[in-house]
């Protein structure tokens, strides 16, 4: 069975910017070794990962809502080839997390905080089963410098999440876990 890994990252990069292309990299790099790159299905990092994979020859899987649709009236990315449509936000989050060995977490805002936050809770509390969490980049970096605080995140909490500098030592994390 093909290992599903879930790449989150922000609507906003546009094909050709710095994030675009080094997610659509870690999406063509994933898929070389066998995954299947699941996004949330829109544009930016989502379209980014989706278009990486296919390029690859690798399946792309699109996990949508209506309720977004509601209020940004696009469709999936052309990449995605199978889509799983939920009512609201809620579900498409948790189906996010709940369906997939492991996360690249790359830039993004408040959704992809969100992802982020709750798929590290959910391993942290034993919610769901221990999985690779990687953290793309400087402004990871500088968020967990910033939020980390031993007092309140003990050690063995703060190794569920890994960070990463490159496309290639992303899914090199994800593969070794």
């Amino acid at each position: 069975m093909t290992k599903i890994i879930s790449v989150f990252g922000s609507s906003g990069p546009q094909a050709g910017s710095v994030d675009y292309e080094i997610a659509r990299q870690v999406g063509n790099l994933l898929a070389q070794v066998g995954y299947t790159v699941q996004t949330g299905g829109y544009s930016g990092v989502m379209a980014a990962a989706s278009q990486g994979a296919s390029e690859a020859g690798g399946h792309v899987i699109g996990v949508t809502s209506s309720q977004i649709e509601q209020y940004r009236p696009v469709p999936p990315n052309q990449w995605v080839v199978e889509e799983k449509k939920f009512k609201t936000l809620r579900e498409r989050l948790f189906y996010l997390i709940d369906h997939c060995d492991g996360a690249i977490v790359m830039p993004g805002g408040v959704g992809t905080l969100a992802e982020l936050s709750l798929i590290w809770c959910s391993v942290q509390v034993g919610e769901i089963a221990p999985r690779p969490i990687v953290l793309f980049g400087e402004m990871w970096a500088q968020v967990m410098t910033t939020f980390i605080n031993p007092k309140y995140i003990h050690l063995n909490h703060q190794r569920l999440i890994s960070l990463a500098n490159s496309a290639a030592e992303a899914v090199e994390i994800v593969r070794s876990a």
